[in-house]
């Protein structure tokens, strides 16, 4: 599932990406009931009705810009289900170049 691109991003470790999942949480005020990190083969991250945030070890060895953008994508999940307006005016206001932290292809 990797986009092909070999970038250097701050994560060493689950922890550190969980870290920050967390401080991203705060600045969107939402409480994730759980945020794990694990083999995901089919999609980056899933977020379930009951909190629980699911991030792809892969997206571990992403570019930074595109894990921002999952870990936003996802936490905002937390407030809004959908990608309609309001969800996408959200994504805007905490990450306005999040178009072109999509890897091409995806």
């Amino acid at each position: 599932m990797m986009t092909g691109k070999l970038i250097s991003n701050d994560f060493r470790s689950k922890d550190q990406f969980k870290a920050e999942v967390m401080k991203w949480a705060e600045k969107i005020s939402v409480n994730p009931g759980q945020i794990r990190v694990q083999k995901m083969t089919k999609k980056w991250a899933s977020c379930s009705t009951n909190g629980c945030v699911c991030f792809s070890t892969d997206l571990l060895e992403e570019p930074r810009a595109f894990q921002d953008y999952v870990i936003v994508h996802e936490l905002l999940h937390l407030q809004t289900p959908n990608h309609g307006k309001l969800f996408k005016s959200m994504l805007n206001a905490y990450l306005p170049d999040w178009k072109n932290a999509i890897p091409v292809g995806l």
